[in-house]
């Protein structure tokens, strides 16, 4: 593309690990905003569509195929240094599927980082995040959305426990089972995982592990 403001993708990418909701991001060695940490993205280059470019980045950054990605919003002037519009996607990722990328002079050093506990962040990037968290915080109340963040099977716990990560609260136990088998989100299968010198805990999995709406 030439001419006119520069458009960008950038992406918030959410995985649940050591049951906190945590957030890719990249340090920066290099100006603009040296030493500080961002979200992922890139120039658009009209090539193709913008979703695709967004899918593009996060294989690159994460391995990652076929997961729960949605556009947050669209802006201008994140980036003070330059003229510009700014994509922003959200995307959903098993901790345990992705692979971040290595960079072979460690100029951009990928990392998961708390989101309750962020450092210093580039180009506005903290109300980014914020915004994505909270998109997919009211989600959860009429989607299956947390799908994207489990593997295949799972216990009720882990379940519980990605809710609990997402929302930053505790909830009743029997109140959240209630709801998930009631709404129809989720079944049991005929697996059963052991943990420790507890009975063995029946696996369940989403009925869609395509967005659905309640």
């Amino acid at each position: 593309m030439s001419g006119g403001p520069a458009v960008a993708t950038i992406l918030v990418i959410f995985a649940i690990i050591e049951e906190r909701l945590q957030v890719l991001l990249v340090h920066r060695d290099e100006p603009p905003e040296a030493e500080l940490w961002a979200l992922p993205g890139g120039l658009w280059d009209g090539g193709r569509t913008l979703e695709q470019a967004a899918e593009a980045k996060l294989f690159e950054e994460t391995g990652a195929r076929d997961v729960y990605l949605e556009q947050l919003f669209t802006e201008s002037g994140l980036d003070p240094t330059q003229p510009g519009v700014a994509i922003a996607y959200f995307a959903l990722v098993e901790a345990e599927a992705v692979r971040l990328r290595e960079s072979a002079d460690d100029a951009w050093r990928p990392a998961w980082l708390p989101v309750d506990d962020l450092p210093p962040l580039a180009f506005s990037n903290g109300r980014v995040i914020a915004q994505a968290v909270e998109r997919v915080r009211a989600k959860l109340d009429y989607t299956n959305i947390a799908y994207g963040l489990l593997p295949e099977r799972f216990t009720l716990r882990e379940l519980q426990a990605a809710y609990e990560a997402i929302l930053a609260a505790r909830l009743d136990r029997r109140n959240f089972r209630k709801r998930m088998l009631s709404a129809a989100l989720i079944e049991a299968t005929e697996d059963v995982r052991r943990e420790g010198a507890h009975r063995p805990a029946r696996l369940y999995r989403f009925t869609s592990r395509e967005p659905v709406f309640l």
